[in-house]
């Protein structure tokens, strides 16, 4: 099968490295990948994998007529078997195109589970519900990665009859639990096998919440608890004006470590002892998540999204959103951690939570199913 894949921008996020994780290790088809900005982050990783990458250079927020004629043309000369878009932009603009080129199977992808008046961008919005206008007649089938992420545009009015879940799934040869990276990182950041080390993998965006983590920390703090934290991600330095005045704000200037964006994320879940995710909203399926336990490292999550699914009884989940009740959660998860063969049982349990439920090869075999259905008339 001849499979095209549309998306909005091959940036560094989920959606983008399931996108990124599906191509690279599906060896029973043939994948090509259309980005309608730029190459970002992934262009250049697939291209290394032999995947055939191109970039019709949209301008953010913006749909060119050039650009939509060259992914008509493109779509016509490469003849897919199936076009997969990913995200509300592509989904509108990929999907419309691929119909009027005459592809008959066309899945959308949706990798968002809420859409908020205030912290949405009004222009996705739009594009969201238009979708949802669209849904009975553009795509043969969608495509969420997450339970929530169906619930939510269910609501919304997308056709319900459309929706197939396949949660994401994970390269588990390359997150898995490894000793020495976890010396060898602690080592590089000074800090010893006896100290508490928290995380926080995510780019700097209101979605994640960093605000919201600095203050259920700075409870952990005055309660007596000696840890440090580590934060992870685009824009996760010292150079972010805001960032530095909340950790000031909150007393933790010798708690909390800015490592920015870093390219071993296996060897930093394994180097610490809980990952906690604060997000407020917008999330769907948190890969974050299922990559800490992969490396049997349990997670404290705010409930958003597919989180509490993801975790199952491994972790600890709060409400979002609420400091006091993401500080009791921590709280809760470092009672657990004083007990050293309780501890251990739940590292395992994190593990094979995502042995059994979230592998690669699982998530692989979902795609094929869907676009193996018959043709919609």
């Amino acid at each position: 099968m001849k499979a095209i894949h549309i998306i909005s921008g091959l940036s560094d996020g989920g959606a983008e490295a399931v996108l990124y994780r599906l191509c690279s290790e599906d060896k029973s088809n043939t994948h090509t990948v259309i980005s309608l900005t730029e190459e970002g982050k992934y262009g250049p990783l697939l291209r290394i994998k032999g995947i055939q990458v191109y970039q019709l250079n949209m301008p953010r927020g913006c749909v060119t007529l050039s650009s939509i004629l060259k992914l008509y043309r493109l779509l016509r000369n490469l003849k897919p078997d199936v076009v997969q878009t990913w995200m509300y932009h592509a989904d509108l603009v990929g999907g419309l195109v691929a119909r009027l080129a005459g592809t008959h199977k066309i899945y959308w992808g949706i990798h968002a589970s809420s859409l908020e008046t205030g912290k949405s961008k009004w222009h996705t919005i739009a594009v969201a519900y238009t979708n949802a206008l669209l849904s009975r007649w553009v795509p043969t089938g969608i495509i969420c990665c997450a339970e929530r992420a169906q619930q939510t545009h269910q609501q919304l009015g997308f056709a319900v009859d459309r929706f197939t879940v396949i949660p994401n799934g994970y390269n588990l040869d390359h997150f898995k639990p490894d000793s020495e990276s976890r010396k060898k990182l602690r080592a590089e950041l000074g800090i010893n096998e006896q100290t508490l080390l928290l995380g926080c993998v995510g780019r700097f965006d209101p979605q994640k919440d960093h605000h919201n983590l600095l203050a259920a920390l700075t409870i952990i703090k005055q309660n007596g608890v000696s840890f440090r934290c580590i934060l992870v991600g685009r824009d996760l330095n010292g150079n972010n004006v805001q960032l530095v005045s909340w950790i000031k704000q909150y007393d933790l200037q010798d708690e909390v470590l800015l490592l920015g964006q870093r390219t071993d994320i296996p060897a930093v879940m394994n180097a610490l002892d809980l990952h906690i995710l604060s997000s407020s909203y917008g999330e769907a399926f948190p890969n974050v998540l299922a990559e800490a336990m992969a490396c049997g490292t349990p997670c404290v999550a705010t409930d958003v999204g597919d989180a509490a699914y993801i975790i199952g009884h491994t972790g600890w989940t709060a409400p979002p959103s609420d400091a006091g009740l993401l500080a009791n959660a921590i709280h809760s998860a470092l009672v657990c951690y004083s007990n050293h063969d309780e501890w251990q049982s739940r590292c395992v349990a994190a593990r094979n939570r995502v042995v059994e439920t979230f592998g690669l090869e699982k998530m692989i075999a979902a795609y094929h199913a869907v676009w193996g259905n018959n043709i919609r008339p």
